[in-house]
């Protein structure tokens, strides 16, 4: 995975797992990741689409989870976040002409599904509840 999308969506996640389903603030949120509630708010509102969390406005709003952390699997935030690539991906195109530059892409295509496929099964055993449980 690429950016800090997922680490980020994941230290939201595990906040709201462990605060007893209390409406937690983006600001609030965002003192723990410390990044800018802006960013923490832009990620909810993606987990939200999802169907992670919920989000409440005023003074008494804030967001928490939908579901019980130990029916969310780390694979729904990784499908959440909607990774672009996993891997780097060149920015120019290859050499046509040439016997590997015409197949590489392709190559490379088949060998990042196969690595994402196993990424996502390992990470479809993981629950939110087993993560959080590392906190004590």
């Amino acid at each position: 995975m690429t950016g800090s999308q997922f680490p980020v969506a994941i230290h939201i996640l595990t906040l709201l797992a462990t605060t007893n389903e209390e409406w937690l603030s983006s600001d609030y949120i965002a003192s723990s990741i410390n990044i800018n509630p802006v960013l923490v708010r832009k990620e909810i509102g993606n987990l939200r689409r999802f169907g992670l969390v919920a989000s409440k406005t005023g003074k008494s709003g804030g967001s928490r989870l939908t579901r019980n952390a130990s029916t969310i699997c780390l694979a729904d935030v990784y499908h959440a976040i909607q990774p672009i690539q996993i891997l780097g991906r060149l920015k120019n195109e290859p050499n046509q002409h040439c016997p590997i530059g015409r197949q590489i892409n392709g190559c490379l295509e088949e060998l990042y599904s196969e690595i994402e496929e196993a990424m996502v099964t390992n990470l479809n055993k993981i629950t939110l509840q087993d993560f959080c449980s590392q906190f004590k």
